[in-house]
């Protein structure tokens, strides 16, 4: 007896072809999916790579706020004598020009030319000079920076120096910035009450808080805001 061989019909093979498409459909979408979330979780990393890159070097230096030397009374002979003046403001936000000025002791080795230094024995005198300044024997050098940093077109700039120094760029697509201060109810208290952007009284500063907002220029995921808060090591006169 014979069989008629058989194969597969018109039907069938359609059947077929849309099933597989479904298949790599699927596998499409699976690897869209997979490549979507990879470069977003790229972009958020970056993005908290450079908030913490920006806020850990703020941290740093605001920390060091109001460090002068060894002594509390320092004579200004800076070619300016503008060294008195940055004692009493060491540190500033303008609302307006969305600049936050420091006067900080210099940190480490690699911060270039410092704008004073004060020369000191820790005993009798301190006296502050404009730019570098050698100690000579049982002297101490204590290098002090003014920085300013600022929020401008979307990125956050720095510059070091007297008057209006050139700034360079820190951190790119920047949508907000803002500084606030920790403030204690009066000049002795040690903990900080209230949150100003503008204290009138430099000596109830305890604290500063930066808020830092970043975007991703490509829309791959929102924007984030960063929070810090830095403890002021000196007392502000």
């Amino acid at each position: 007896m014979k069989h008629a061989s058989r194969g597969f019909g018109l039907i069938e093979l359609l059947i077929a072809l849309a099933l597989g498409l479904i298949v790599v459909l699927g596998v499409v979408q699976i690897f869209i999916a997979a490549k979507n979330t990879y470069v977003s979780q790229n972009s958020a990393a970056a993005m908290q790579e450079d908030a913490r890159f920006v806020l850990s070097k703020m941290i740093q230096e605001i920390r060091m706020v109001g460090m002068f030397g060894c002594l509390g009374t320092i004579v200004d002979s800076s070619s300016a004598g503008d060294f008195n003046a940055a004692q009493l403001t060491p540190i500033n936000w303008d609302n307006a020009s969305l600049k936050l000025t420091m006067v900080t002791a210099d940190v480490g080795s690699g911060g270039g030319t410092p704008t004073w230094t004060v020369i000191s024995d820790c005993r009798n005198s301190a006296v502050a000079y404009s730019g570098l300044r050698n100690p000579t024997t049982g002297q101490i050098a204590f290098p002090i920076r003014r920085l300013i940093y600022s929020f401008s077109n979307n990125q956050i700039l720095m510059g070091t120096g007297s008057g209006n120094p050139a700034q360079q760029v820190l951190v790119n697509n920047v949508s907000a910035f803002n500084v606030t201060f920790g403030l204690a109810s009066s000049a002795t208290d040690v903990a900080a009450s209230t949150y100003s952007s503008n204290p009138g009284d430099p000596a109830r500063i305890r604290s500063v808080r930066l808020s830092l907002t970043l975007t991703d220029p490509n829309n791959r995921v929102r924007n984030q805001t960063f929070n810090v808060v830095a403890a002021l090591r000196n007392r502000l006169p």
